[in-house]
């Protein structure tokens, strides 16, 4: 008699859905482990913290003061004059001489209608002059209590320094160096207005010169 054949029954193993969870969580757990930090990272990022809050807040330094100067030649040397006094650049194209003034009074000149006395500030300084013609330029200098022109080679430009890069007029001798508030590293010499334009030595007679 042939045998029977048995048939074959698919045989599924139960799942263990406990033994699942449990492996899932520990390969959390790991995975966690791995981006903790451990406690000798952490006391040492915390060191590190603090040696940055220890430092100095950065503090932005004060800007430099600044000082706008119109540069011009004089005697073949280069002065400067601060912007803020200067009211304006007027070309000498004529002059009246006035009598009884000091050689450094150059005269008077009318701008537009108004009277202003030029002094040629070579000869105040005691440069060497080579006489006036139409290419000369008068800067009308003022503060509160004066105004007046003088006389000048040429303009060159307007520049910006630090104050603080002002050197000490040194080597510069006669009486300009008193006028002076420094030298440029350019070789360009500053000239203290304030102090000119406060000179008694300048208005000898107000009555005449103005």
């Amino acid at each position: 008699m042939p045998d029977k054949k048995t048939p074959q029954s698919s045989h599924r193993q139960a799942i263990d859905w406990a033994d699942i969870n449990r492996r899932l969580e520990h390969l959390r757990l790991a995975i966690e482990g791995d981006w903790r930090p451990q406690p000798e990272r952490v006391q040492e990022i915390l060191r590190e913290r603090a040696r940055a809050l220890a430092l100095p807040t950065h503090v932005e330094s004060a800007p430099q003061q600044q000082l706008e100067l119109l540069e011009f030649s004089l005697a073949r040397e280069h002065y400067g004059i601060a912007s803020a006094c200067v009211r304006e650049v007027y070309p000498l194209t004529d002059f009246t001489s006035v009598p009884c003034t000091p050689p450094f009074v150059l005269g008077i000149v009318n701008v537009r209608g108004e009277i202003v006395s030029v002094i040629d500030i070579r000869k105040f300084f005691g440069l060497p002059t080579s006489g006036i013609t139409d290419l000369n330029k008068v800067i009308i200098i003022h503060n509160d209590a004066m105004l007046f022109g003088i006389v000048v080679d040429s303009i060159l430009d307007v520049r910006h320094i630090a104050v603080a890069d002002l050197l000490p007029a040194a080597n510069i001798s006669g009486m300009r160096a008193s006028y002076l508030l420094g030298v440029t590293p350019e070789r360009m010499a500053v000239i203290d207005v304030e102090k000119l334009l406060g000179d008694k030595k300048i208005v000898v007679d107000e009555e005449v010169i103005i």
